[in-house]
Order: structure tokens, then sequence, then C-alpha cells
């Protein structure tokens, strides 16, 4: 039987029955496990303690997956992710305007580890075609680009990659499986932040890569050396948000929807970028794609910087802070430094929570002096 993304989220990876009887898949908090013979070494480190396995199962499910790992960040899942695709001398196309934290991974750690690299535009493929060099490797994009939220050309992307024989890792946080699932389009490797949207309260840092067993066993290889698994109390708190991701992440994408829209009408907001919009300039190429259009909006007050930090500062419901995916909103506005090179300054990313959409449309309102 097919199931539905909401029922998946609930029962998807759950052994049956669980250790015990138990409903919730219990913690097992031991770092190490008597060996069974001929069987797999079990070892926190390696993250195959049983909360490991049990979590890295969920996670492929709902991913659509053969196998997934954890890590204990977002950055963590990238960085494994590209050292399991990439080797000194090879050479990587980046698709996007990228997170902060993966630009300056790559613009402080490639080079020393004798990877280059080529950032074009994540709908372009002629500009595919130009960065390709006789040692490319690996194609990364995301799928939702933070913070300009574009959304690239991802199927022409996967089909890309896979006629060169490239190896293709994308970064679905901002979407989340619930939106898009990448495996279906043909990308190798998912990644997310799991601190975000797929945890969702706001309480944990983890990391998640999908994709085949092979490909993930090469991840799980690169993780073990760094030694970046993810803890099991983490593990179990991370596989219970996942049981309310469908119902979360719908409501967040319903507001900012509504919020986009309402920004989008008023005089005191000179821009407003959302997928959702028929105004988005890829907002056809993500209607096609995703069911919904994730949870954050990204605009421009008509006053510039000044403007920005005063209504950043008036809102009373979003809590001023640099994150997403949360059951609650957040706001902030883009500073000027290295990672956001090249923005406006006055650019201000909100991520819509679960709270009533009416409520976080009056609290616009006043935060503009309607």
């Amino acid at each position: 039987m097919s199931e539905r993304f909401e029922t998946l989220a609930v029962h998807g990876g759950e052994p049956r029955p669980a250790p015990h009887g138990s409903v919730v898949f219990p913690i097992h908090q031991g770092t190490v496990f008597e060996d069974d013979p001929g069987g797999d070494v079990r070892y926190i480190r390696l993250g195959t303690n049983p909360s490991q396995r049990h979590l890295h199962r969920r996670l492929a499910a709902l991913e659509g997956a053969e196998a997934a790992v954890a890590t204990a960040s977002g950055m963590a899942a990238i960085t494994v992710a590209l050292h399991s695709v990439l080797a000194a001398g090879d050479h990587l196309i980046a698709a996007g305007a990228f997170y902060g934290g993966t630009m300056q991974f790559l613009a402080e750690h490639a080079e020393r580890l004798g990877w280059a690299f080529d950032l074009v535009d994540p709908a372009d493929r002629d500009a595919w075609r130009r960065a390709l060099r006789p040692n490319t490797k690996a194609f990364l994009t995301e799928t939702i680009t933070n913070p300009l939220v574009q959304v690239g050309d991802l199927a022409g992307a996967a089909r890309f990659a896979r006629e060169r024989g490239l190896a293709s890792v994308i970064d679905n946080t901002f979407a989340t499986p619930v939106v898009f699932r990448p495996h279906t389009v043909g990308f190798d490797l998912v990644c997310h932040s799991a601190t975000k949207a797929l945890n969702g309260h706001s309480d944990l840092a983890a990391g998640v890569v999908t994709g085949s067993k092979e490909r993930i066993a090469r991840v799980a290889s690169v993780m073990c050396a760094y030694g970046c698994a993810l803890d099991p109390h983490a593990a179990f708190l991370l596989s219970r948000g996942l049981k309310t991701l469908a119902l979360r992440v719908r409501q967040q994408n319903a507001n900012a929807l509504a919020v986009a829209r309402f920004l989008d009408g008023h005089d005191a907001i000179a821009h407003v970028r959302y997928p959702g919009l028929a105004t988005h300039p890829d907002h056809r190429r993500a209607a096609a794609l995703f069911d919904g259009f994730g949870s954050v909006v990204s605009f421009r007050p008509a006053g510039g910087a000044a403007a920005a930090d005063a209504l950043v500062k008036s809102l009373r419901l979003p809590y001023t802070a640099a994150s997403l995916g949360g059951v609650e909103s957040l706001v902030t506005r883009v500073s000027a430094n290295e990672e956001t090179a090249g923005l406006p300054d006055d650019l201000v990313r909100f991520s819509a929570g679960i709270e009533a959409a009416e409520d976080l449309i009056e609290d616009f309102a006043q935060a503009l002096g309607d």
C-alpha cells in the first residue's frame, strides 16, 4: 500500500512491534554493545546505535531513499556529502546563492582540500555547460535558495549531472520532503539541516543525508572518520519531531503565502520574493515541482535599511532570530558581512511558524503603521 505523506511521517520506518511493545521507539543511550557474530558492530561513532539506526530508517522513508545517515549539524551533512563525492584535484559546479555556511566552507576550505569550484546560476543550463571541466565530479544546488528564495531548474540539474556522470547533491532544507522529494527527479544525495523544519522545535542541532545504500555507505565512512554522528538522545527528539512534520510544514506554507500576499499588496513594501506568488520569476517552475512553496518569505521595505530595522523591531509575534522552520515565526534583517556579500542590506527574511495567519498579518499591519 502506498501511504500518503501524513501517514508516512507518523509510521514510516517504524518497527512493528517496537522493542518491549513500546509505541514510541525508546532511547538507546549506550555507546557500545555486545557483538552479534556475523553482524555489524553497534557503536555510537559509527551511527549504528539502535536509536541512530531507527532514525536513519525514518529519514530514508520520508525522502523515498534506500538509506540515510544523521549528522551532528546541517553543515556536517553538507560537508560529509561533498567529501564523499570529491577528492583532491576534483572540480565542483555549485548552482545557487547558497546558505552562508556552505559558501564559507567552500571559500575557506575547498582550495586547501584540493577542490576547485565554480558558482553558476541555478536556472542557466548554458552556464552549467560552460563551467564543466574534465575533472568536474559533482553538482551542488539548493531546492530553494537562502535567502533569495530562488527555485532553479532542479529536474534539469539532476538530468545534467546524470548524463555527464556527475554526483548530484541538493540541500532540501527550505523545502522539506513535504514540499519536494529530490530523489524523485534523480538527485543522488539529499541533505538537510534537520535543526530547522525536520525537527521543528528549535531545540536541537542535526543534519541528514539520504541516498542509495552505496552512496550513503561512503557518506557514513566520512562521517565516522570525522566523528560527527548524531547522538542518540538528539536522534530520539528528531524522530519525534518528524511525526508532526507534515502538519507543521503545511501550516507554515499557508502562513508564508498569506503574509507574502499581504506584503506584496502593501505600499510600504518595495519588493517581495516568495515562490508562491505569481509575480515570482520561478513561480511556474515551483508550482510544477512542489506541493507548497516553503515557509520563507524575503522582502525589502520601501524605505531601505532604516525601514527594515524599524519593521523588524516593531513586530511583536516573530522572534528576531536568524533561523527557520520552527513552530514559532522568526524574522531577521540581512546584515553586511562576508557571508552576505552582494545581498541588499535592506533584505528582510521571514520564516513562518504555525501561528494563526490572521494574527501574523495583523502584526505586520501594525508594524507598518496601518
